[in-house]
């Protein structure tokens, strides 16, 4: 009988986590907790527990969607979303770095905008995912595509179908997303 219980309880502890993370994620049909969907060189979702990321010590990366080498946004230029409202890859030997994180351009007259005024270019939500963050979730994104300028700010989605959602109502998600980030990241 002890044994019954002790399974029954493991069972239910289970149950409740997926139904959790299940409804954390909210849209699951706009992006998914499957690591294998994201084994393509694409990082997983990342979801927030105990209301911030885990950061290491002195370290602010938790706060920025950077790769292993530190470069945020993929390597795309910032300021092309602004300036030509599409991505473009970013030089490798044109760089700076701007709150823990690396920012990469097509042209040194880029870099040097950046450089004069770059909260203006910076992404929203440290790049990760808006309409995640508008949930309540640190989402990596799938590429530079899904993006918006918007009253003079970028943002970024996992994929376009997100983008969708997250500008259907954009206002209030950026509202939303403003307080979750402000919780997610512990400031």
């Amino acid at each position: 009988m002890k044994r019954l219980l002790h399974s029954l309880s493991g069972a239910s502890v289970a149950a409740v986590v997926i139904l959790a993370a299940n409804n954390t994620v909210g849209a699951s049909d706009i992006q998914t907790l499957d690591p294998a969907q994201h084994s393509a060189g694409i990082d997983p979702i990342l979801v927030a527990q105990n209301a911030a990321p885990r950061e290491e010590k002195g370290s602010e990366t938790a706060k920025v969607n950077v790769d292993s080498k530190g470069v945020i946004l993929k390597g795309y230029d910032a300021v092309a979303f602004f300036k030509q409202g599409k991505p473009v890859k970013g030089n490798p030997t044109i760089e700076s770095t701007y709150q823990a994180a690396t920012y990469l351009f097509a042209s040194t007259a880029d870099k040097s905008d950046f450089d004069k005024e770059p909260a203006k270019y910076v992404p929203q939500y440290g790049g990760f995912c808006s309409y995640g963050v508008a949930n309540g979730v640190l989402a990596n994104i799938e590429g530079p595509d899904a993006f918006t300028v918007y009253k003079g700010k970028l943002y970024f989605c996992g994929n376009q179908t997100a983008l969708k959602s997250f500008k259907s109502d954009i206002d209030s998600n950026i509202e939303k997303a403003d307080t979750n980030w402000r919780r997610l990241t512990g400031s």
